[in-house]
C-alpha cells in the first residue's frame, strides 16, 4: 500500500506539470538613423517603433534574460536597458573605441572595438574582465558567440577563438565580402554577405553547406535566429526580412519603413516548467502524507 501511495504522489506532479506561462518572443532592431531600438513581434507587427530612444549611433544590440545591451558607436558606450524599455544604465561599459559588433556567452559579454581591433572581455553586470582580450584583428563589424567558442570576422573570413582569447583557426571559413552579421543556430553558422547580399550556411566546425542560402537582399547587416526562422536586417531598403533556415522565404518585407537598421535581436526563451514541477511535486508529496 505504501509503495502504491508513493507512486500516486509522484504521478500526480508529473500529471500536473504545465509548461510556465512563455512571455511573447519579440524583436527589438536597432535604428541608428533616428537613434532607436524599436520592438516588434515574430510577425511583423509593431509593438513600440521607439521603445528606447536618444541613443548615440547604435551599433549593436544583444539580449540576456530581461535585459537588453545596446553599443553606441559615436561616445563609445553600452547601455543596459530591460526588454521593456526601461533604462538600467545608460552607461554599463565605457571608454570603449568606436564598439561596433557584440556577443554574449553566459554572464560576458564581448565587445568589438573597431578603431583599436580588439574585442574586451566584460561581465553582464559591467564589470571589466579583460578590455584587451583579443588584440591585432583588422575591422569586423560584428560578432558571434556558442558555448565557448567566439566567432570573429577576419580578413575575408571568419576565425574562430575561444572566449578566453585563445586563436583556434584563423581562417575557419572563406566567405568573401564584407561579414556584416552572424547568427549560430546548433551547429551551423549564418553569415550575412553585405556586398553580395546574400546569406551563407556553413558549419561551425567550418564546412561549408550553401554560401548563397539566401539571395536578393539589400545590404543586410544582421541576423537573429527563432526556432527554424532567420530575421535579416536590410539596412539598404530599411526591411526585416523573413525567411526558414532552410532558405525558403516567409516575407521579404516582414517589417518596412526602418531608419537604418544596424542590427537585431530577439528575445530569449524563458526555461519551461521548471519552477512548476518543483511546486507540484512538493503538492503530491504532501497528499501522500496526508494519505499515509
Amino acid at each position: 500500500m505504501r509503495t502504491t501511495q508513493r507512486i500516486y504522489g509522484f504521478a500526480l506532479a508529473l500529471t500536473f506539470c504545465l509548461p510556465a506561462t512563455l512571455e511573447a518572443q519579440n524583436l527589438y532592431i536597432e535604428n541608428t538613423g533616428n537613434n532607436t531600438v524599436g520592438e516588434y513581434g515574430l510577425n511583423g507587427s509593431t509593438v513600440n517603433a521607439s521603445l528606447i530612444t536618444g541613443l548615440s549611433t547604435p551599433a549593436a544590440i544583444a539580449t540576456s534574460g530581461n535585459d537588453l545591451f545596446v553599443e553606441n558607436r559615436d561616445n563609445g558606450t553600452v547601455g543596459e536597458y530591460t526588454t521593456s524599455g526601461s533604462t538600467v544604465t545608460s552607461s554599463l561599459i565605457t571608454g570603449l573605441s568606436e564598439p561596433w559588433g557584440m556577443a554574449i556567452s553566459g554572464s560576458d559579454l564581448f565587445v568589438y572595438n573597431y578603431s583599436a581591433g580588439t574585442i574586451g572581455e566584460y561581465t553582464t553586470s559591467g564589470s571589466t574582465v579583460n578590455a584587451s582580450l583579443i588584440t591585432g584583428l583588422g575591422s569586423p563589424v560584428c560578432l558571434a558567440a556558442s558555448g565557448s567558442d567566439l566567432f570573429v570576422p577576419y580578413g575575408n573570413g571568419v576565425a574562430e577563438f575561444t572566449t578566453s582569447g585563445t586563436l583556434l583557426n584563423s581562417s575557419l571559413i572563406s566567405a568573401g565580402g564584407w561579414i556584416f552579421g552572424m547568427a549560430v543556430s546548433g551547429n551551423d553558422i549564418f553569415i550575412a554577405n553585405y556586398q553580395s547580399g546574400t546569406i551563407g550556411e556553413y558549419t561551425t566546425s567550418g564546412a561549408t553547406v550553401n554560401p548563397s542560402l539566401i539571395t536578393g537582399l539589400s545590404s543586410p547587416v544582421g541576423i537573429a535566429i527563432y526556432g527554424n526562422d532567420l530575421y535579416v536586417a536590410n539596412s539598404g531598403n530599411n526591411t526585416i526580412g523573413e525567411y526558414t533556415t532552410s532558405g525558403a522565404t516567409v516575407n521579404a518585407s516582414l517589417i518596412t519603413g526602418l531608419s537604418g537598421p544596424s542590427d537585431i535581436t530577439i528575445s530569449p526563451v524563458p526555461e519551461p516548467c521548471s519552477g512548476t514541477l518543483t511546486g507540484l511535486g512538493a503538492a503530491g508529496l504532501w497528499l501522500w502524507r496526508r494519505r499515509k
